[in-house]
């Protein structure tokens, strides 16, 4: 099993330590490119795709890099939605 089959394997199962870190790392591995909004953008961050500019909106978690679960099914939900998993 890959490096990339496991992060998948890992976000599919919804753990409630699933933190930001591993995310951007997924979300890399998909092409994504990591974009903060601006100065003003607070804990905002937005990952794009260059290749067919698709782009997924994420709150970087503080002070701890856990992700809210919510968060964590938002973003198994979108990735499935676009067939990315």
């Amino acid at each position: 099993m890959s490096l990339f089959e496991k992060a998948v394997k890992r976000l599919r199962s919804c753990p409630t330590d699933y933190t930001f870190e591993e995310a951007a790392a997924l979300l890399e591995q998909l092409g994504f490119v990591e974009d903060n909004k601006g100065k003003t953008s607070g804990s905002r961050v937005r990952f794009m795709r260059p290749s067919d500019k698709y782009s997924i909106l994420m709150h970087r978690p503080h002070p701890k890099s856990v992700m809210k679960p919510y968060a964590v099914k938002d973003l198994l939900n979108c990735l499935e939605k676009k067939g990315m998993l």
